[in-house]
């Protein structure tokens, strides 16, 4: 007999429909799975044929061909497990249910029955909605996060023999629903930049960045300040909308980073790897790729601290995906691309020992070994940082003030005002921020007079710049301009723009 059970894979973090088929004759007793299931599905069949027994049903002594449709496209995961056993249970009718095309199943079988969580459940759900699912069954542990798509019914499924008994009408599972407010009301302990003691020029450079979502490089001294200033940006960026948070949920529940307490990630990413971490572990990889540090910090930050101790592969990396905001990742078995619209956040001394150009203490450096410093960041990557600013010692002054600094709060307004202009400008143009304009764009929203044309021409000329340099000095500029709330970009934007560039000539020439 022939049975059809639904189901959904993953591609990257987009899901396709499966189609579960099962045929069983006569014969000799045999399991086959066809269809390019990887070994965990391969290995499905003695969880299945285990699961099934325990649960109080019969495993048929005959020959079973599972297809896992469109046979072209490579299954990965154990998420098929409940719908094989239960496109067998019901070719064999042991499961005499109704119209099961009109559900989607997912989950991992356990030998007793029990049916475990799964990765990726978010976009496998938002996929079954795609195709027209209204009813979906999730492993209970499952529930609270694929139960943020509120136009369709979850149902959290504890055992394959509950399950069953749910299908034939004798015992009901009732819909799950959650309250999204409650998450997205929920606070976090974050830091605030009132616990930063002077640094203002750095502070008004972190506050452009997060204005704009440009990408940003703190260059000084051990112990002026550069991590700490970093580790608060998350404070004064936008709130997370709808949206953004289940394209970051979706890369977070592929890798397996979800946790019960948070189903859903309200708020901003910031990730921040060691500098030991290798090049895959950035961009993403694996034998099924899967997503690395950068779309981990999808719409949020990566903050990589000691920039020059990278790497130089796992740097490289970095240059495409900051320009087009996504990464492909190429393995023999397949070929991937997640998204990684990020802000990064680098940190970095001017030379191996830290201190060139410190007035306080002595650089122990050769010039060869500050060359040799400076030269792991290459010129193609120091040109995609929008920002660079010189971070100082803090004068004792300072350090001993009892006077509060701005809030991350005051500042988030401003941010959040900011960002709003953007938002409306660009409303039908599919950008959200400064830092996505592209260069036909530079030309209908960068106009430029007469006099900030000459001083740009001026800075193009001595400092060296190149076209994408000035590019992103136009960008930078603009939200300056968008923080004034200055329709125009004049000459003080311009001029402060081209200062978050003095650092290719200072220390890279």
């Amino acid at each position: 007999m022939l049975s059809h059970i639904y189901s959904c894979g993953l591609n990257g973090i987009d899901g396709f429909p499966v189609c579960v088929e099962t045929d069983i004759s006569n014969g000799m007793p045999n399991f086959d799975i066809v269809g390019l299931p990887d070994a965990t599905v391969k290995e499905a069949k003695e969880r299945i044929r285990s699961a099934i027994k325990n649960s109080g049903f019969q495993f048929p002594a005959k020959r079973i061909i599972i297809n896992l449709a469109p046979a072209s496209q490579r299954k990965a995961g154990s998420g098929y497990d409940l719908p094989m056993a239960l496109s067998i249970l019901t070719a064999t009718e042991q499961l005499c249910a109704g119209d099961l095309d009109k559900y989607a199943f997912f989950g991992e079988l356990s030998l007793d029955g029990s049916i475990q969580p799964i990765h990726g459940i978010l976009p496998l759900t938002i996929s079954a909605y795609k195709q027209g699912f209204k009813n979906v069954f999730v492993p209970e542990q499952n529930a609270d996060e694929a139960a943020v798509i509120e136009e369709i019914n979850i149902f959290p499924v504890s055992s394959l023999s509950n399950l069953c008994k749910h299908l034939n009408d004798s015992s009901k599972i009732l819909p799950h629903k959650v309250n999204l407010d409650d998450y997205f009301s929920a606070t976090i302990n974050t830091l605030d930049f009132c616990d930063v003691k002077g640094q203002e020029n750095v502070k008004r450079a972190l506050e452009i960045a997060a204005a704009g979502n440009h990408n940003i490089l703190l260059i000084g001294s051990p112990g002026t300040g550069k991590t700490m200033l970093a580790q608060r940006m998350p404070g004064i960026l936008p709130d997370l909308t709808f949206d953004e948070a289940l394209e970051v949920t979706k890369i977070h529940s592929i890798a397996g980073l979800l946790t019960k307490d948070e189903p859903l990630i309200t708020h901003r990413p910031f990730r921040s790897p060691h500098h030991t971490i290798s090049s895959s572990g950035l961009s993403g990889g694996g034998s099924t790729p899967r997503p690395g540090e950068l779309s981990l910090a999808h719409n949020g930050i990566l903050f990589l601290d000691e920039l020059p101790e990278f790497h130089r592969d796992s740097l490289e990396i970095l240059r495409q995906p900051l320009e087009d905001g996504k990464v492909t990742i190429t393995r023999v078995k397949a070929t991937l691309t997640y998204p990684c619209n990020i802000m990064l956040i680098a940190s970095m001394n001017p030379c191996k020992c830290g201190y060139f150009g410190d007035s306080r203490h002595q650089c122990t450096c050769s010039p060869l070994q500050v060359n040799k410093y400076r030269s792991k960041i290459s010129g193609p990557l120091l040109d995609r940082i929008d920002i660079q600013v010189e971070v100082s010692n803090v004068d004792y002054k300072d350090l001993s003030s009892t006077e509060k600094s701005e809030t991350s709060a005051e500042i988030k307004k401003r941010v959040n005002r900011t960002r709003k202009i953007q938002l409306e400008r660009y409303k039908n143009l599919n950008i959200y921020s400064n830092s996505q304009l592209d260069a036909g764009m530079l030309q209908k929203f960068c106009p430029l007079g007469t006099e900030e044309n000459a001083i740009l021409k001026a800075a193009f000329d001595n400092l060296g710049l190149s076209a994408r340099a000035h590019s992103r000095i136009l960008k930078v500029a603009r939200t300056i301009a968008d923080l004034e709330q200055s329709e125009r970009i004049t000459t003080a934007h311009i001029a402060e723009a081209i200062q978050y560039r003095s650092l290719d000539r200072k220390y890279f020439e």
